[in-house]
């Protein structure tokens, strides 16, 4: 029997622009390209861990469509944080039935940030409303929370797009998808405009290594789209469908080169 490639998923942080992960899913589900691992930081870990726990995606396609930012949104007085968290993990948990990250269908690694050490923190165990909480709070937006002793911030912040996390779970074959690109003379109005600005071009040049390592790297062209407005998500996703149609068969044809490097080994 042909031995297959074990895929990787890498999805990269981006805010709502993490909502074009959905679209790049749908199309690899359509195409049957199986998915062995999943790696997300921030909103990447958000769409991975719902796919993992086989979630409709066409359903919660839906449902995202409606959504609005005060169905998630808790201020609290600033501290450490504007806002407190707690409804977004409740959101999260229960689209994941409040299971841990060791029942879901796919193997699932969430990438969090040690406010304290400045180390990468990766969740390959636990509830996993508590993981992804970690993973997506943006400094200075989200109050960080604790967990085991440790102050955790956004995933982003250490390993935007989890390449080398996806190789390390086992995956021989690792499809990475960037959605936080730099757009130039974008509008900076408010605090959060300011952080998600500073953090992508921070990550600017790691990314470029990210797309060394991984063995696809999708780059939705989403940055036109303000990531933290919940108003285009239909469009959003569109474009990762879109960017994932564009590469399948670059996809389709990397993997048959893989299988053929394998019997030429064996």
């Amino acid at each position: 029997m042909e031995q297959l490639p074990k895929i990787g998923l890498a999805l990269g942080s981006g805010g709502a622009r993490g909502f074009a992960h959905l679209g790049v899913i749908k199309v690899l589900i359509e195409e049957n390209i199986p998915v062995s691992y999943i790696a997300g930081s921030s909103m990447g870990a958000l769409i991975g861990c719902l796919f993992a726990a086989g979630t409709d995606l066409e359903q919660w396609q839906k449902i995202v469509s409606r959504f609005k930012r005060k169905y998630y949104l808790d201020f609290t007085v600033p501290k450490m944080g504007l806002i407190k968290g707690n409804r977004i993990r409740d959101f999260i948990g229960i689209f994941t039935h409040w299971k841990n990250i060791e029942e879901l269908d796919i193997p699932l690694a969430v990438v969090a940030a040690n406010l304290h050490s400045g180390k990468k923190v990766v969740f390959t165990e636990g509830l996993i409303a508590d993981a992804v909480r970690a993973s997506i709070s943006i400094p200075g937006i989200f109050t960080p929370p604790i967990i085991d002793g440790q102050l955790l911030v956004d995933g982003g912040v250490v390993d935007r797009v989890p390449v080398s996390v996806a190789r390390e779970m086992g995956a021989d074959f690792v499809i990475a998808v960037d959605v936080s690109h730099i757009k130039e003379d974008s509008e900076i109005h408010s605090i959060y405009d300011v952080i998600m600005q500073s953090l992508d071009i921070l990550q600017m040049e790691l990314v470029d290594h990210r797309e060394i390592a991984s063995d696809i790297m999708l780059k939705p062209r989403v940055e036109q789209f303000n990531s933290r407005a919940f108003t285009n998500i239909e469009e959003i996703i569109s474009i990762g469908e879109s960017e994932t149609r564009k590469q399948i068969d670059k996809i389709k044809i990397e993997i048959e080169q893989w299988k053929g490097k394998q019997r030429d080994e064996a």
